[in-house]
């Protein structure tokens, strides 16, 4: 049966086949020595390939090691196989011309169209996204849809992949840039058939005047023809469907800003996102236009250049282009000047190519609701927002500022890291802080932070007194996330840590005092679950904030949490100024409550000090001050206080009695808080002492439990470690050492 395969395309590839079988090597060994696809590979050795080009020849010789003569074979085999231009007479008889009006497709013989603009100059690394390419156009008439942000290379990384799989596409290449994204205006579908259609041999005079007409037939020429279509810098899906050519042999390949989920809906696209370089492929891009050795000469400098450039390979090659023009700049120079924020994209623009041309673009083509969204994007303080956050930087409702962000994501201007909460690259956070956005989108997303984690102390710590009347000007934001329980309000805590820090230096910079504060006491469960986690620079910030702001109830409260931490860091006299400082300020302000909460950790202080019953005193008179003010909160923490110092002097009956009282006063059955896990600590070290070992045990493991299931790590510690020293086995072992793990893994 005739295969329509010439034999000389079989000859080489049966002479392939046992070259490379005989070197031992599979397929997939070959093609990649060789830098070919498998698929071509394929095709060669079965024949469907008329006569690989030269260079590729070339190529696979080396690959298979072979000598000058075998060479010369492979070589021979493949040129029979391609194609000759038949000899054209002087004078073709006038059958040899036919008219064309009697062809009924109006197709000249053509030669194989190719399209595609050079290959891309210093392209280096992608391999996975050049492997998971070949993958996606893997299969009968696949779409393949390659995403990625402005800047990241999509366009680079399809065209080395084309010239580099030609060979697999021996009926042509054509290549269409939509201008989706640019300043020029989107080309009309007739337009890009216009190049198409000629390109498969169709006269100018014989292309249908109607884009549908022309359309249909680029998809009749293009049914039985092994195609590449790359479609360049699509906008949207509406913008591709009519040029996609339909044949089962045919491959498309789309690049776009956006993700474009409708294609993936109605043709079955397969994505492939296209990320930022990693810096040591970011370094290895740089060597390519500035030369190896100019590199190697400043590896440290060169490497902060690509992070500096956020592995964005348009920033990198702006970069590079600054230094190739200037030849004495050092890489560290140019470092350095980057290093500047307030000139990074400024310096990443030439002429009219740059990071904010890309993105400036990008934007234009969004509703301006979301635009709007993307600046004050800028003004948040810290790496990551939520529905909340963002909208009340934008002054909106979550509703509205999640659909927003979700129109974001889509255009790759930000990245949805985990569900609910998004980020941006950094040059991206740049040009969004370059926007004008107006006044107080910092002030309101600092007070949507200081009303959220109100809701979280409320939610993690119920019953407990408030932190602090709010500022005078607070502006309330629209909605706050409530939280159901007080896992939720430990798990916001845990994702949202490094932005509320960020907050406060932000704060701090702009010169909200009251603010800055503010947002570091809300720290205060996260700083009692993790005390020993660095927080003395935050809280020294929040003191000379509240100095500032000449709020002494604030200055307060803050220098006890900062006496606390000094405590557990066993800086004790640094501890003991600020804690008598604390209580001062509150003896003078007659503020019973503080001055109490104030003693109670400078009796901690004074019980490190070693004097226990000292410490005792200073608690009881810590006690009379709450009991006075009606404060039983504080009267309660006071009490657990001085049961535990009683404990630490070996007064195990008073220490029981003490916790015992103090235990009553919780009116919340099944609430585990950090004061009602101390105290069960305490009663159970007590019972011990008291020689009751089966309930201390029962009181320790109680404290323990409890402390485990609601994320009180360092309580969970002690509570086990006690145990330990009474009842060493290995269950208890290992629930310590796991604790002890949680512990010190950075939050």
């Amino acid at each position: 049966m005739d295969t329509g395969t010439p034999a000389t395309a079989g000859r080489f590839g049966a002479l392939l086949h046992r070259l490379r079988t005989g070197a031992g090597l599979s397929q997939e060994e070959l093609a990649h020595a060789a830098g070919v696809s498998v698929r071509a590979l394929s095709y060669m050795e079965r024949g469907h390939t008329r006569g690989p080009q030269r260079r590729s020849v070339q190529a696979l010789a080396a690959a298979l090691g072979l000598d000058a003569a075998d060479t010369r074979r492979l070589e021979r085999a493949a040129s029979l196989g391609r194609p000759r231009p038949a000899p054209v007479p002087d004078t073709a008889p006038p059958a040899a011309v036919p008219d064309a009006a009697a062809v009924p497709d109006a197709v000249a013989p053509v030669g194989t169209p190719d399209l595609l603009p050079r290959a891309p100059r210093g392209f280096h690394g992608r391999a996975a996204e050049l492997a998971a390419l070949s993958r996606a156009t893997a299969g009968e008439a696949p779409v393949c849809l390659v995403v990625g942000p402005a800047g990241v290379g999509k366009t680079a990384l399809v065209l080395r992949w084309a010239h580099h799989s030609r060979d697999e596409f021996p009926d042509g290449r054509l290549y269409a840039d939509l201008r989706g994204f640019g300043d020029t205006g989107e080309p009309a579908l007739m337009e890009v058939l216009r190049d198409f259609l000629p390109a498969l041999g169709v006269p100018h005079h014989r292309i249908p005047e109607s884009a549908n007409g022309a359309a249909a037939l680029f998809r009749s020429l293009a049914a039985d023809r092994r195609l590449l279509v790359v479609l360049d810098n699509a906008r949207d899906s509406e913008q591709v469907r009519p040029l996609l050519p339909g044949g089962r042999r045919c491959v498309t390949v789309v690049t776009s800003r956006n993700r474009l989920p409708g294609l993936i809906v109605t043709d079955t696209a397969r994505p492939v996102a296209v990320d930022v370089l990693a810096p040591q492929d970011g370094t290895m891009l740089l060597a390519t236009v500035l030369g190896a050795q100019r590199v190697r000469a400043e590896p440290a400098a060169a490497r902060q250049l690509a992070e500096l450039c956020g592995g964005l390979p348009l920033a990198l090659r702006v970069a590079a282009a600054r230094l190739a023009g200037r030849p004495t700049w050092s890489l560290g120079a140019m470092a350095a000047e980057l290093s500047d924020e307030t000139r990074r994209l400024s310096l990443l623009d030439v002429e009219d190519t740059g990071v904010r041309a890309a993105l400036r673009v990008t934007l234009q083509q969004l509703p301006p609701h979301v635009s709007r969204q993307f600046a004050h994007l800028g003004r948040h303080p810290g790496t990551h927002v939520d529905r909340y956050s963002a909208a009340a930087l934008a002054d909106t409702d979550p509703a509205a500022a999640e659909s927003s962000l979700e129109r974001l994501a889509v255009a790759h201007l930000v990245i949805e890291t985990t569900p609910g909460r998004w980020t941006m690259h950094d040059l991206v956070r740049l040009y969004a802080r370059s926007l004008d956005t107006g006044p107080h989108a910092l002030t309101r997303v600092l007070d949507h932070y200081i009303a959220t984690a109100l809701a979280a102390v409320a939610a993690a710590e119920p019953g407990n007194e408030d932190c602090f009347p709010l500022p005078a000007d607070f502006l309330p934001p629209a909605a706050v996330r409530e939280f159901d329980d007080r896992s939720a309000a430990v798990a916001w805590y845990a994702a949202e840590r490094e932005d509320l820090t960020q907050a406060v230096a932000a704060a701090h910079a702009a010169g909200l005092h009251a603010r800055t504060w503010r947002i570091a006491l809300t720290l205060w469960p996260l700083i009692v679950w993790r005390v020993r986690d660095g927080w003395v620079p935050l809280l020294q910030t929040a003191l000379e904030a509240a100095r500032a702001d000449a709020d002494q109830h604030g200055e307060s409260r803050v220098l006890n949490v900062l006496g606390w931490v000094l405590i557990e860091e066993g800086r004790i006299a640094e501890a003991l100024t600020h804690l008598e400082a604390a209580s001062a300020l509150a003896s003078r302000k007659g503020d019973g409550a503080a001055e109490a909460n104030a003693l109670i950790v400078l009796a901690m202080a004074r019980a490190a000090l070693g004097g226990p019953d000292e410490a005792a005193k200073t608690c009881e008179r810590a006690v009379e001050l709450a009991r006075g003010a009606g404060d039983r909160t504080i009267e309660r923490l006071a009490m657990q206080h001085l049961a535990r110092h009683w404990a630490d002097a070996g007064k195990w009956r008073q220490a029981l009695d003490t916790a015992t009282e103090a235990l009553a006063f919780d009116d919340r059955p099944g609430t585990a808080d950090v004061p009602r896990i101390l105290l069960l600590m305490v009663s159970g070290e007590a019972l011990l002492g008291l020689g009751h070992e089966t309930e201390g045990i029962g009181q320790l493991d109680l404290a323990a439990r409890e402390a485990e299931t609601s994320g009180y790590e360092d309580g969970a510690v002690r509570a086990l470690g006690a145990l330990l020293r009474v009842s060493p086995d290995a269950e208890l072992r290992a629930r310590y050492d796991a604790a002890v793990a949680r512990l010190t893994k950075p939050a």
